[in-house]
């Protein structure tokens, strides 16, 4: 099995290891980071909004990411933000700038350079006297040395600034996460010393905490975490449950890197499960991300996994060029755990194609690597370093509660009696506080659900309420009494639909079937009947076993019909097909032959009242929302069909529903 091992290296071989980078990123910091040279003019406006920063000087990480946060990612800008702050002495701002440098350095496996940044950003935040960025900087510093395999260096700096976040009686939001991110680090030894029970207890423990911060972000990478220590254990089952909660987690934020990880990490999963192809599929798809994001690391691990899948599928020549390409990477980058997996899969796809003198100096390699990485020195020390952290904490918390034993006896002497009326009345203050805090909640999911129904309620409209009125008043005047009475019942059925459908979290995909065609039955009579609207369903899906959301289909119904075809010429169709897709999906499909989205929204820009669309909006938001208690993920796109000329078609829409 693939893991991520760490090594501890003593203080002198940590200066080596890092010596040796310094010439490649020398290299490749050149290439990275002088995409303009610092003559670069620096856009007005952000001068203006850095000025305007400096001028108020916020003193907490969370003010100055406000104003700053879009710009984090761009190395010149973020430069001059440094530079200003020295100028001026705007400690906190320098600090900021510091660290915000210092991870991208780390983003791009340029190791050395984000250290010494982040060694700055803490000289800085000492002079600061900053609680908050001080351990900010402990944390960065830690996560690069447990990137490098350095675990004793990463375990004192995740331990400092755990100690030091500790010292804050009433922290801020940003310092509770600093200090879950202490405590993931800390978890993350236990991981790496195979301490699995322990580390699970660990990272549930932070689920809750990330939770309570609704921090998506710490319970993406707590979820992924705790699904490679169930891997780690054999439990494939809850491994697998966990990679896809971290996924749908970074599937709202939109944190590539995170979705990368997770997709791996299942992938891995899949080759255990012998689902080989599926497991290749998402590697492929997976790598060309990889690269794009520029994380070295994350490319090598994806190359060797790719290797070992296409090793058990028998494609050995592939498998070697994956498996090669993900050892040069990481020679290149030093990244010992990876050179002994690639080592070790060599090995097997030598011997299995009978070449045993290879296998064997290929597995010898792979022993190699490994024995650095088991340097039982090193784990003896680490396991020290956690048995003296946790009995110190221990012997803390016995040391609080014997002087807060002490003061209440002192104070109990005293005055026995306001003691307890102070005792009862803070327990009933307490019991309502928490009962207000409980009602507050269940208002705001209440209220969350009114406005649900209420958005739900919005999508069939005023207009088209009024509108099919209308129409079958104009069969009455017209005396067509059949079609009046047929269209009202028609109309009086889908209105209910609505109104029960509004009311419950899912329906079956039958019941949302039988509401759309009633939609486009009461909708067509204002098309004069031209549209053509075709329901294909495969044989293999029963629709009364597939649960959805109420009412998720009709916005995109509604989109088809008057932004693609009611400015069409002749024949008007709109097709929806249900099939089975991969992977335990059911695709959705819903063609129309229209105009187009481009030419339609010139038709919309050419209204001299325009409303507003927001169907499809909430839709997407409700299916992001829906899928956080299932295992997969809803996902919609949306497809511009051409001809041979390149004129539009039409346009499709794919929904991706799991089977639930």
């Amino acid at each position: 099995m693939f893991k991520l091992l760490r090594i501890h290296m003593p203080n002198s071989e940590i200066s080596a290891h890092r010596n040796r980078l310094n010439f490649l990123f020398c290299i490749l910091s050149t290439l990275f980071f002088i995409q303009y040279n610092y003559s670069q003019t620096i856009p007005p406006t952000f001068k203006k909004k850095v000025d305007s920063l400096i001028t108020e000087a916020p003193k907490t990480y969370q003010e100055i990411d406000n104003v700053l946060k879009e710009f984090r990612k761009d190395s010149i800008l973020i430069r001059y933000v440094d530079n200003i702050s020295k100028d001026k002495g705007y400690l906190y701002g320098q600090a900021y700038a510091l660290n915000q440098l210092g991870r991208i350095y780390s983003d791009h496996t340029l190791y050395p350079k984000a250290l010494d940044l982040f060694q700055d950003a803490l000289k800085i935040s000492v002079n600061a006297n900053s609680i908050e960025f001080r351990v900010y900087s402990l944390n960065m510093t830690s996560l690069v040395y447990s990137k490098t395999e350095a675990i004793k260096s990463a375990l004192d700096y995740s331990q400092e600034a755990l100690e030091l976040a500790e010292t804050v009686t009433e922290p801020n939001n940003n310092l509770k996460r600093s200090k879950n991110v202490s405590l993931n680090s800390i978890a993350n030894i236990y991981q790496i010393l195979e301490q699995y029970d322990l580390a699970i207890e660990k990272f549930e423990n932070l689920i809750i905490l990330e939770r309570e911060l609704d921090n998506k972000l710490g319970l993406a990478i707590n979820h992924q975490k705790l699904g490679e220590c169930y891997e780690a254990q054999g439990k494939l089952e809850p491994a697998l449950q966990n990679f896809r909660k971290s996924l749908v987690y970074n599937e709202i934020i939109d944190f590539e890197k995170g979705k990368i990880i997770c997709n791996y990490s299942i992938a891995h999963v899949y080759v255990h499960n012998e689902k080989i192809n599926e497991a290749i599929n998402i590697l492929q798809t997976n790598l060309n991300k990889a690269i794009a994001l520029g994380d070295q690391k994350i490319v090598a691990i994806i190359y060797i996994n790719l290797g070992w899948a296409l090793t058990r599928l028998g494609d050995y020549d592939t498998a070697e060029t994956n498996l090669k390409a993900g050892l040069n990477l990481a020679k290149t980058y030093d990244l010992i755990a990876e050179i002994a997996e690639a080592n070790k899969f060599l090995s097997e796809l030598w011997i299995k194609r009978d070449d045993y003198e290879k296998g064997m100096d290929y597995y010898k390699e792979s022993k190699k690597y490994e024995e650095r990485i088991t340097n039982s020195l090193n784990l003896r020390y680490v396991n020290d370093m956690i048995l003296r952290y946790e009995s110190q904490m221990r012997a803390n918390q016995v040391q609080r509660l014997s002087e807060e034993n002490e003061s209440v006896r002192l104070k109990l002497r005293k005055n026995r009696t306001i003691l307890i009326v102070l005792a009862i009345f803070l327990i009933l203050l307490t019991a309502i506080l928490y009962i207000l805090y409980k009602q507050s909640q269940l208002n705001a999911e209440k209220k969350l659900l009114t406005l649900e129904q209420s958005l739900l309620r919005s999508q069939m409209n005023p207009h088209f309420l009024f509108n099919s009125l209308n129409s079958i008043k104009l069969y009455i005047i017209n005396n067509e009494k059949k079609n009046a009475v047929h269209y009202l019942n028609k109309f009086s059925k889908l209105v209910r639909k609505i109104l029960e459908a509004s009311s419950q979290r899912e329906i079956s995909l039958a019941e949302e079937l039988e509401t759309v065609a009633l939609y486009m039955n009461i909708e067509n009579i204002r098309f004069s009947n031209e549209i053509n609207f075709n329901v294909y369903v495969k044989d293999d899906i029963n629709t009364n076993n597939i649960k959805i959301p109420s009412l998720i289909l009709q916005p995109f119904l509604e989109n088809a019909l008057w932004h693609g075809l009611s400015s069409k010429d002749g024949a008007k169709n709109i097709d929806l097909e249900i099939k089975k897709g991969k992977s335990g999906f059911i695709e959705i499909i819903i063609t129309d032959n229209g105009i187009g989205r481009d030419a339609a929204e010139k038709i919309k820009d050419s209204k001299v009242l325009k409303r507003k669309s927001v169907g499809i909006d909430i839709t997407k938001e409700r299916l992001a929302n829906f899928s956080r208690d299932y295992e997969n993920y809803f996902h919609v796109k949306i497809i511009d069909k051409f001809d041979d000329d390149t004129n539009p078609i039409g346009t499709q829409i794919v929904i991706y529903i799991p089977i639930i």
